[in-house]
């Protein structure tokens, strides 16, 4: 019941600020018309490189920036709800309340998560309505996919809020993924095109077999048996980080509490 709470309150601050609310929609529109016309000017040269994902390089780009939003929300929502709720003054308060840390944890992103997965919505509902083949999709598999995704890089995201935590600024690992999911994890432009040196490392990254998954589930149909080695790698990312997480995000609470910094930014 307390996480619907958080999203309430999110919720109302979100809509309370009329103009931001309505740029931010405005924002999907705009990019998937962006990648519409980019898809008309590079299709042709574009196809034998996503011969695996159907050929068209608007379908491909629109599952990638679509599943980016998920992606980013994962790394940034923990920290940037962190750092807010130090500025505002309200972290200390509600850490002294009895409500468990994973449910402040949980509760703080999950108006993030909803509005992400309207974006996600809009995203391919409008890039069906321009012309992106998604007829093939399992959807199904596609979301058994976003599940382990979100999860991995919520992971992710927890570790660097623990950071913020810690250094009240400067965010390492949010910069480094940032960085390393925008030039290898295959977004904008497949990873086989990347030298061979850069393809090694993209394949240490889990934002690469997430979007490799999802394509191959939306624009060819593939079935879950047929994405069970993405789907292994995805779920083995998850058991190793969603602890290690929890466990760093529990450190730093206890080490801010005993240097009395928890309010501090």
């Amino acid at each position: 019941m307390k996480v619907f709470i958080f999203l309430w309150r999110d919720w109302l601050i979100e809509s309370g600020y009329r103009l931001s609310f309505f740029l931010r929609w405005f924002g999907v529109f705009f990019n998937v018309f962006v990648y519409y016309f980019l898809g008309r000017l590079v299709s042709t040269a574009a196809a034998p490189a996503l011969a695996l994902y159907g050929g068209d390089y608007f379908a491909f780009v629109l599952v990638g920036i679509a599943l980016n939003g998920y992606f980013a929300i994962g790394l940034n929502t923990f920290a940037s709800n962190l750092r807010q709720a130090q500025m505002t003054g309200t972290l200390e308060a509600m850490l002294m309340t009895p409500t468990r840390l994973s449910t402040l944890v949980i509760g703080s992103s999950l108006w993030d998560y909803v509005s992400t997965t309207i974006n996600v919505l809009v995203y391919l509902a409008m890039g069906a309505f321009l012309g992106a083949d998604l007829s093939r999709g399992n959807l199904i598999a596609a979301v058994c996919v976003l599940v382990l995704s979100i999860i991995t890089f919520s992971a992710v995201g927890i570790l660097a809020a623990s950071v913020i935590l810690v250094t009240k600024r400067g965010d390492p690992v949010t910069w480094l993924f940032n960085a390393l999911l925008t030039l290898l994890g295959g977004v904008y432009y497949p990873v086989e095109i990347l030298p061979g040196f850069l393809q090694w490392l993209a394949h240490w990254l889990p934002v690469t077999y997430a979007l490799h998954a999802t394509r191959l589930a939306l624009l060819q149909g593939y079935s879950l048996s047929a994405l069970a080695p993405d789907l292994a790698i995805l779920a083995a990312f998850a058991v190793v980080l969603v602890p290690l997480s929890l466990w760093s995000f529990r450190f730093a609470v206890n080490l801010a509490k005993r240097e009395g910094s928890l309010a501090q930014y």
